[in-house]
């Protein structure tokens, strides 16, 4: 058992507290950079599980990215592609659903693209999930080539 950052040796406490709150082995230094981050930018559990589940797929993601006007959830900035966990649908209102379309014109106009992925996709689906992303990836890769 080690580290997903560090590839550090883990204690068996170290392993059960982050596996049980991150589903990931993370050793006690990033494993407290997690619970900082998720406290100062709320930063969402699911956000933090598909993070290192594009890691574990040879993925070098950022986790909450700032985009130069908001923080972005997940970001694969080589291919200019914003990754937004939907949370509570059942809170989706007019307004909000304005915010984002905005919001998404914004990233659009700067030349990113905003996937919107919702959240029990990464409890119930992750390789999936995972995949998906990757495939949405090299499609960005190939139509950043031809132009």
């Amino acid at each position: 058992m080690t580290c997903l950052e560090c590839h550090k040796e883990l204690s068996y406490i170290d392993h059960k507290n982050s596996m049980e709150l991150f589903d990931v082995e993370l050793c006690k230094k990033h494993y407290d950079r997690l619970l900082r981050l998720n406290k100062r930018h709320k930063t969402s559990l699911q956000a933090i599980r598909l993070y290192y589940g594009l890691k574990e797929a040879g993925e070098n993601p950022m986790l909450a990215w700032w985009d130069g006007k908001k923080s972005v959830d997940i970001a694969l900035p080589r291919v200019k592609l914003n990754v937004e966990i939907d949370h509570e649908p059942h809170l989706y209102s007019h307004k909000r659903a304005m915010e984002e379309l905005e919001e998404a014109m914004h990233s659009m106009n700067d030349g990113f693209t905003t996937l919107r992925i919702p959240h029990m996709l990464i409890a119930e689906k992750m390789r999936e999930t995972v995949q998906d992303i990757l495939q949405i990836k090299a499609g960005l890769q190939q139509s950043q080539q031809v132009i």
